[in-house]
C-alpha cells in the first residue's frame, strides 16, 4: 500500500495532471470543476483529515462529502495518490463496467463514503453524519464540498439552519467559489451576494479565503475543526480550470473534455509549472 502524501502542493499537482488524463482518455466533462476545487481536495487529503489507507472504514475518520459530485475525477486521483487504490486505475474513469463513473460513486470505491451528483443533497447527508457523531460522542469530523451553483437549491439553506440548531461545531462546508454555473455566471443565473452575511444569518462561523492559497486554506481549516457548537463554512474563492491558462474562466470547460491541441497544451502547460 503506497505511503500518505503529506505535501498538499505536490498532491494538488497530481489531482489536476491525473484529471487532465482522465477526460482525455473518457472524453469526459467537468475538468474546468476538478481543476478549480483541487487544492482544497489537495489541502484536506494532505493535511487536515485523519483516515487509513489501509482501513478505509475506521471508525473514528474524518468523513468527506463531495456534494458537487461532477468534479468526481479530483477525488478519485486524491484517492489514488493517497494509497487507496491504484493509480492505474484511474485510467478507466467514465468507462463501461468502471468503478470510477463521471460522478462520484461509493459502490465499491474505497474512501468514498457516498455517491453524489443531485446537487443540494451533500450538506444534508453531512449534517445528519455530523448529529450522529454528536450523539455518539465520536471525534470525527464532517467535511462537505460545495459548489456556488448548489447554492441556490433551498435543501442547502434547510440544512445550515438544522446544523446551527443542533449545533454541530463537528460540521465544515467548503464552498468552491469560482463564480460559474454549468453554462453562465452565477451572477446571471442567481445572484449570492452578500455570501458571507448570508452564511452569519444562519449562525455559522464563516471564513471567506483564496481557495488556491494551501495556508490560507490550512489555517480555516484548523479553525473550523477547534469549534465546538458552531459550523463553519470556509467560502474558498477559486478560478474555474485554474493551472490551465486557456481553460480559466472559460464558461465552455464546464463540459468540454481536453482533446488534441488542447490536451498536448495542458499537460504542457502543467508540466512547465510543476514545483
Amino acid at each position: 500500500m503506497r505511503k500518505k502524501l503529506e505535501d498538499s502542493e505536490e498532491l494538488a499537482w497530481r489531482i489536476r495532471r491525473d484529471a487532465i488524463e482522465m477526460t482525455y482518455l473518457s472524453n469526459g466533462s467537468h475538468i474546468a470543476s476538478v481543476l478549480s476545487v483541487a487544492d482544497i481536495v489537495a489541502v484536506l487529503y494532505a493535511k487536515i483529515m485523519n483516515y487509513d489507507n489501509t482501513n478505509p472504514k475506521l471508525p473514528t475518520r474524518d468523513r468527506i462529502i463531495l456534494s458537487k459530485g461532477h468534479a468526481g475525477a479530483a477525488i478519485y486521483a486524491a484517492l489514488a495518490e493517497e494509497g487507496f487504490f491504484n493509480v492505474e486505475e484511474l485510467k478507466t474513469h467514465y468507462a463501461d463496467g468502471s468503478r470510477l463513473s463521471g460522478h462520484v460513486s461509493h459502490k465499491g470505491v474505497p474512501g468514498i463514503e457516498i455517491s453524489t451528483g443531485s446537487l443540494g443533497h451533500g450538506l444534508s447527508i453531512g449534517a445528519g453524519m455530523a448529529l450522529v457523531a454528536k450523539m455518539d460522542k465520536q471525534p470525527y469530523k464532517v467535511f462537505v464540498i460545495l459548489g456556488d451553483g448548489e447554492c441556490d437549491e433551498g435543501a442547502v439553506w434547510e440544512s445550515a439552519l438544522f446544523a446551527n440548531q443542533y449545533q454541530l461545531g463537528n460540521l465544515i462546508a467548503i464552498i468552491d467559489h469560482n463564480k460559474m454555473q454549468s453554462l453562465d455566471f452565477c451572477e446571471n443565473t442567481m445572484k449570492l451576494e452578500p455570501f458571507e452575511e448570508k452564511w452569519k444569518s444562519f449562525g455559522w462561523n464563516t471564513i471567506r479565503i483564496d481557495g488556491h492559497n494551501h495556508k490560507e486554506l490550512q489555517k480555516a481549516l484548523e479553525e473550523a475543526k477547534q469549534k465546538k457548537e458552531t459550523p463553519t463554512v470556509i467560502i474558498a474563492d477559486t478560478i474555474k480550470g485554474k493551472g490551465i491558462s486557456f481553460m480559466e474562466n472559460q464558461i465552455v470547460w464546464h463540459y468540454r473534455p481536453p482533446q488534441g491541441e488542447d490536451y498536448t497544451k495542458a499537460v504542457e502547460e502543467l508540466e512547465a509549472n510543476k514545483k
